[in-house]
């Protein structure tokens, strides 16, 4: 039996505007203005505390400046986010009907994402879905995240399953870097938080514009017995 990871952010949901929301209001505790979508994209996909550091550097302060309580930040970041996790994050199209239909092929069915773990199930349950998937990663959950290997390897062992036997799931490079790097093969999905020219220079086995195209590359890619 197979096993298929997801990333989370830009791949299942698209969580963008709550996660502006979260970073304004925690720069506001700062004193500093709002800033759009259009910024905040770029900075997610290496973690919360990535994306923390990558907002105050846009506003000029220097999260590792001694006298500057980085973790007082990240604490209150926290805090916003699980204050604004649901509001206007939304399910992207076809991922209730593909995963049904994944898990009724037989695939084991994962998640594997940068985002602290303490919000992955409780994201997941708002849309109905946490109990397709037989395991869920954050960020937090091991000392290495995506773009490192190990938590696909970690997750391939938990199931006990050859990492030749999976197969990455996910909107950016660090899913493609992470996936090359554990030996699987990967799907990039376009259309979430990764651009263009990532997918150019960390090319994915295949390039999907919805999950919907996921059952039929993986019925066509040969994955080792």
């Amino acid at each position: 039996m197979a096993l298929i990871i997801f990333d989370l952010d830009g791949t299942l949901v698209d969580s963008r505007p709550d996660l502006v929301r979260t970073v304004n209001a925690a720069m506001s505790e700062h004193g500093f203005a709002s800033v759009g979508p259009e910024l905040v994209t770029p900075w997610v996909g290496r973690g919360s505390r990535v994306l923390l550091a990558a907002a105050l550097r846009h506003h000029g302060v220097d999260p590792q400046a001694p006298g500057f309580d980085f973790e007082a930040a990240f604490e209150r970041f926290l805090y916003h986010y699980g204050q604004n996790l649901t509001i206007d994050t939304t399910l992207y199209p076809d991922v209730s009907e593909t995963l049904a239909q994944l898990g009724e092929q037989g695939y084991e069915l994962a998640v594997c994402t940068n985002k602290p773990e303490r919000f992955v199930a409780p994201l997941l349950q708002h849309f109905g879905i946490r109990d397709r998937f037989g395991a869920l990663l954050g960020g937090d959950s091991l000392p290495q995240r995506k773009p490192d290997p190990e938590p696909l390897l970690h997750l391939a062992r938990h199931f006990g399953e050859r990492p030749e036997r999976c197969a990455m799931v996910g909107d950016s490079r660090h899913d493609v870097e992470a996936a090359r790097g554990a030996g699987m093969p990967v799907a990039g999905l376009r259309g979430g938080y990764g651009s263009a020219e990532e997918f150019e220079l960390h090319p994915p086995d295949v390039l999907i514009d919805t999950l919907a195209e996921l059952p039929a590359w993986l019925s066509r890619i040969t994955i080792a017995a």
